[in-house]
């Protein structure tokens, strides 16, 4: 095994094809040796501005090329690229910034965080010059990323990885991404999932297309542009892209298609189906995982079809399921679930929050689950999002699950809010056209899906994107916005 760092991997890539496109993003699409030409300008003038081995440096920038320059001049001072939303407002982005410390922000306005070097988005840096670029220091990043979570719970925290910006140019490639190929990505870059399969796309010399945003249509029209081989998707977008119209969806060549990555959230077992159906199941794979990277769990299309609502058995590491006492339970047993790596070094650190980790080692994300005979692990919901109404555990995952059935559901959250007579009840905040569901009958294809006790005592309809195209919701903030419409901010019912 011969590890080089990530930018020497970029350089050499550069060197082997220069003229070949890296990254296209909407209109605008660069080669290699253009990338890396522009990463050289902006790591000599990131050193120049202080920028050294071992900071942090925030990157706030969209979808775009920009993003895959500054994380390649990142990597290649030694620093630690450390992404976040371009949109976050300014009370977010300073509780960020004091956690993550960084030596300079990209993508955000010269005086959003007054005393640190704040650089716009759309920022070119200046050509730099031969022996400038000679004079750069040979430093690899200790930590290859450093992304965020827990925002939806106030508490924003850091996650840095355990593993340093180094690759294994004749590995076999990971994430099933094959030799060669093209990768199509419609997420967001700065969520740990699509950062992850673009810059490996990247290091492993695929050409990788990024959407500037979601849009269903797109995607395909993409794969089929590009001929790509590989798409991440999340079940909000997997969701989305089925209920276009069927002559719209079928318009499009998906023969070039060999993997659809889907993870991030739970994805209904219909939906599941669906798309096993269209494209068949050997192009269908599910993880699950958390960005701690303790472990994760894989599932192919024929596996699930065995094994329906499993998210798959464990690649790299363990999983065990607890109960409240902490003991391990027999399969079919639900209880905690509980992870472990395998490797001497640890996965990732914090900055900013503790982990919930056991003295023997194992540590949880807070889901909640299952393992059956032969080792395949099935989620239910986190322990902190459980309902209890009426004495009885509700969880959220399967309301939501059965309300997305519904054709003109585009996305929902389920939530309890205190009740004086149940404790809590169920309530469903449903992303959909007004016009075009009817609560009654909305309430008759659930009543046909749902025991009575799982049935929303209440529903609220929104125009507005409950989830964003991460797949991820901010259940905690939606629960407190609505609490504080009942006068009952302090109350901690229904978490």
């Amino acid at each position: 095994m011969t590890l080089v760092s990530f930018s020497q991997q970029l350089r050499d890539l550069a060197a082997a094809d220069p003229e070949r496109i890296a990254i296209t993003c909407g209109s605008d699409a660069i080669t290699r040796r253009d990338l890396q030409t522009r990463i050289d300008d902006l790591a000599v003038e990131l050193a120049g501005l202080g920028v050294t081995a071992g900071r942090m440096v925030t990157v706030a920038i969209p979808n775009s090329i920009d993003w895959f320059v500054a994380f390649g001049a990142i990597w290649r001072l030694g620093a630690t690229p450390q992404p976040i939303s371009s949109r976050l407002p300014q009370r977010e982005l300073d509780a960020l910034t004091e956690l993550a410390d960084p030596a300079a922000i990209l993508g955000v306005s010269p005086d959003a965080e007054p005393g640190r070097v704040c650089l716009p988005v759309g920022h070119r840096a200046p050509r730099a010059s031969a022996e400038a670029i000679a004079a750069l220091p040979d430093e690899v990043s200790i930590a290859w990323k450093a992304p965020t979570s827990g925002g939806s719970t106030g508490r924003p925290k850091l996650i840095v990885s355990g593993d340093p910006a180094l690759v294994d140019p004749d590995a076999v490639v990971p994430l099933l991404l094959g030799d060669e190929g093209c990768l199509v990505m419609p997420g967001p870059l700065y969520h740990n999932g699509p950062l992850v399969w673009s810059c490996q796309a990247l290091l492993y010399g695929h050409h990788v297309v990024v959407l500037p945003r979601f849009d269903a249509e797109q995607v395909l029209d993409a794969i089929e542009r590009y001929r790509g081989t590989t798409v991440y998707l999340v079940p909000t977008m997997m969701k989305r892209i089925w209920r276009l119209p069927e002559e719209t969806r079928t318009r499009y060549d998906l023969s070039s298609l060999r993997i659809v990555w889907h993870l991030a959230e739970p994805c209904p077992e219909w939906l599941k189906q669906v798309w096993i159906d269209w494209l068949g199941p050997d192009r269908i794979v599910e993880l699950y995982g958390g960005t701690e990277g303790q472990t994760a769990t894989i599932i192919t299309g024929p596996e699930w079809l065995a094994h329906r609502g499993s998210v798959g058995r464990p690649t790299e590491g363990t999983v065990m399921i607890a109960g409240l006492d902490g003991e391990p339970l027999g399969a079919g047993e639900q209880g905690e679930v509980w992870m472990r790596s395998l490797r001497d070094t640890p996965t990732y650190r914090y900055v900013g929050a503790e982990p919930r980790r056991r003295d023997d080692g194992w540590e949880s994300l807070g889901d909640m689950g299952w393992l059956d005979a032969d080792g395949y692990l099935y989620l239910g919901d986190r322990a902190s999002d459980m309902i209890l109404s009426g004495g009885a555990n509700v969880y959220p995952a399967e309301v939501e699950a059965a309300i997305q059935e519904h054709p003109a559901v585009q996305s929902c959250c389920v939530i309890g809010l205190p009740d004086e007579d149940k404790g809590n009840v169920i309530h469903a905040i449903i992303e959909a056209d007004p016009e075009a569901i009817d609560e009654a009958e909305l309430r008759a294809f659930l009543a046909e899906r749902l025991v009575v006790y799982k049935l929303p005592r209440t529903i609220e309809l929104v125009d507005q994107p409950l989830r964003d195209d991460a797949g991820k919701v901010r259940r905690t903030a939606l629960r407190q916005e609505r609490l504080a419409r009942l006068g009952d901010t302090g109350s901690e019912a229904g978490r």
